[in-house]
């Protein structure tokens, strides 16, 4: 899956690995996904989830409690996959690599929809929004290594921990998702290039250095 949407739900008849708690696990945010491309979160009910999941909603209420629980556990579960930020060599290249890996995430039919669905959720449940806000941390907390790569090539003026990677990485997709959830405006490559490259010359002039740490 892509490192930056919640995973789109397998096609009819794919094996999922793992033991028969993994596998419902699975069943069940597949469930959760798919009822919300398919309702929006005001609309997805314990019995759909039931229903898709093959469990039983005794079992779901006893074991994830509500669907704000539902909801969450299926950010959680899309944390715990082996994504890793792109290595291209280059800052300038990992920046145009994570941002186009962006794009292609939320214009995927099979990724984006759910990815929206439960971004979107997130606006109407604290606990989906709490799970969203995780989420995203660990995945900047991962895109860390794009910053020290850089920095031990010569290519940003200051020390790894001087640099805020997290603010790094949110100026590449800000743009990117200022277009889909705000003023609703399609994406593309050239906005990927563009928001990569705005970003590359922040870094290169030290605009994410934190405060206190000598930019040179």
């Amino acid at each position: 899956m892509s490192g930056n949407t919640p995973p789109a739900p397998p096609r009819p008849g794919t094996r999922r690995p793992g033991g028969r708690t993994a596998r419902t696990r699975a069943a069940v945010r597949d469930a959760v996904l798919t009822g919300l491309v398919e309702y929006g979160y005001p609309g997805l009910t314990i019995e759909y989830v039931a229903e898709h999941s093959g469990v039983h909603k005794t079992t779901l209420y006893r074991r994830w409690g509500d669907l704000e629980g539902l909801v969450a556990d299926a950010l959680v579960l899309a944390g715990e996959d082996g994504w890793t930020p792109p290595d291209t060599g280059s800052l300038e290249g990992d920046l145009r690599s994570l941002a186009r890996e962006v794009v292609q995430s939320f214009t995927d039919p099979a990724m984006g929809a759910p990815g929206s669905a439960i971004i979107a959720a997130a606006f109407q449940s604290e606990r989906a929004a709490d799970a969203l806000r995780a989420y995203y941390a660990e995945r900047f907390t991962r895109c860390e290594a794009i910053v020290e790569r850089a920095v031990s090539r010569g290519e940003l003026p200051a020390p790894a921990d001087g640099i805020d990677a997290g603010a790094l990485v949110r100026a590449v997709s800000a743009p990117i998702f200022f277009r889909l959830f705000i003023t609703r405006e399609p994406i593309d490559t050239l906005l990927a290039d563009q928001a990569a490259a705005a970003t590359l010359a922040a870094a290169r002039a030290g605009v994410f250095t934190r405060e206190g740490t000598p930019s040179s």
